[in-house]
């Protein structure tokens, strides 16, 4: 029997495209996942994010169910086409309308807002200038994080910039799984860059521009790689680097592993860094934004037999590892969520002392955590005992991480509710609150009751 302490926050996370809806409501404009998932091929059964969980028509209702289950904090994101369509010039009132009506409607009912500046909804207008290769786009960030914070930056509690850089800039540029399907390396780590550097101008504005004094952030997903052979080390650093270190080394110690510029030299002269950048991307933040949902299991390839790529992000076309081809990625021993990714908590808490280690005195959260798997209704009821499991071990390594000195202060399920994942649709669900896509009736799973129980009774 565990305790969760008292201050330690208990919350869920969702993202702004995968369920509001309400595509072309009130002034939205495109977004590079509304061009995405409307080409052909390109996502599950076709499926787009055009109405989603219609969460953008049903908010009142939904923050109800939030205050239901006890909610403290709930982790949101803003789409930057629907506050700022076209993503230059004044913003869209309508747009800030519905912001504004969520974070009061969350401080009513108790609950802390947390707000994610972008979950991967880049405007379109912005892709077609260059997208996030171009550096232009991240100073364009600054100011869309300048002016919402202004309008909104007396409520909100925690500010996180980004969500998830490494999808946005390999994904999405390097191996087209996401949205905007390109499939260029160095374009890729370009990217990259433009993101750390998005996140760094973005930093000092949120400051400079909130009236409330709120935490900042910067949300990143942790790959924790394992070796899949004796002499595997050699993948496993490259793939941390690729991965993490990418990351963490310029926002946290302002500047790029030595190893992670060999390694990709082949790829990129890194030419897109110029005097400054790393310094401004080291912006102090007051918290690190930890996502975390499985291991790799990686060793080198020989280069004759056919080369395994499970590393967890589906089939694509192109590459999400510039600069390391050669490393091939092992199947994982069971047991898996529906996403085919291994259940692994004790690598949750390996990471987290590992970040404590590597990066002392930065505070963590846990941003998401969570699984899909193939929900059955019966009766009325969804008796999902496998994510009731997947929640309370991960909690469980989460307390233990901190028992043991790590400095973490919550704990957020992804998510509250089914939505559009991704490239794979409506096809997985991850909510502890299932969603009819037919009716968009709401139905509290068994793991959303539990979760409500362990946030009342602080007991595991």
């Amino acid at each position: 029997m565990g305790v969760i302490p008292k201050d330690f926050l208990l919350g869920a996370a969702t993202a702004a495209y995968q369920i509001e809806g309400a595509a072309h409501e009130d002034g939205r404009g495109p977004s590079i996942w509304d061009t995405f998932s409307h080409t052909p091929g390109r996502t599950w059964n076709g499926d787009t994010g055009d109405v989603a969980a219609d969460h953008y028509n049903r908010l009142d209702a939904d923050l109800d169910l939030m205050q239901s289950l006890g909610l403290e904090a709930y982790r949101f994101s803003i789409s930057w086409p629907r506050v700022q369509p076209g993503a230059r010039g004044s913003l869209n009132a309508k747009g800030v309308a519905f912001y504004s009506r969520l974070v009061d409607g969350l401080l009513a009912r108790g609950i802390r807002p947390v707000a994610t500046l972008y979950h991967w909804d880049l405007p379109q207008e912005l892709e077609d200038a260059g997208g996030w290769p171009a550096r232009d786009t991240a100073e364009r960030f600054a100011e869309y994080a300048a002016r919402t914070v202004e309008v909104l930056g007396d409520r909100v509690a925690m500010w996180t910039t980004l969500n998830e850089p490494w999808c946005s800039a390999f994904l999405g540029y390097g191996a087209g799984a996401h949205a905007p399907g390109r499939t260029n390396g160095a374009a890729a780590l370009a990217a990259m860059h433009h993101l750390n550097l998005a996140h760094g101008l973005a930093v000092p504005e949120i400051r400079r521009a909130a009236r409330n004094s709120p935490e900042v952030s910067a949300t990143l997903n942790f790959h924790v790689p394992r070796p899949g052979s004796d002499d595997a080390e050699e993948a496993v650093r490259r793939i941390d680097a690729l991965a993490n270190r990418s990351f963490t080394e310029p926002i946290l110690r302002g500047d790029y592993p030595d190893d992670l510029l060999l390694d990709t030299a082949g790829v990129t002269d890194w030419a897109f860094v110029r005097d400054g950048d790393l310094a401004k991307i080291a912006a102090p933040i007051d918290v690190l934004g930890v996502n975390y949902y499985s291991t790799v299991t990686v060793k080198e390839w020989d280069g004759r037999s056919p080369r395994v790529g499970n590393d967890g992000h589906g089939a694509a076309s192109g590459s999400p590892w510039p600069g390391s081809e050669h490393v091939e990625f092992l199947p994982q021993p069971g047991p898996q969520t529906d996403m085919g990714w291994n259940i692994a908590p004790d690598a949750l808490e390996e990471l987290l002392l590992r970040l404590a280690r590597d990066y002392p005195g930065t505070p963590l959260l846990i941003t998401e955590n969570g699984a899909a798997f193939p929900d059955v209704v019966v009766d009325g009821r969804v008796r999902d005992s496998a994510r009731q499991d997947f929640i309370e071990r991960h909690l469980a390594a989460t307390i233990r991480a901190r028992e043991a000195g790590v400095d973490v202060r919550g704990y957020l399920v992804w998510s509250l509710m089914d939505n559009f994942e991704w490239g794979y649709g409506y096809s997985k669900r991850f909510g502890i609150v299932r969603v009819d896509y037919d009716t968009q009736e709401r139905i509290v799973k068994d793991s959303g009751r539990r979760y409500a129980e362990l946030i009342q009774t602080r007991s595991l």
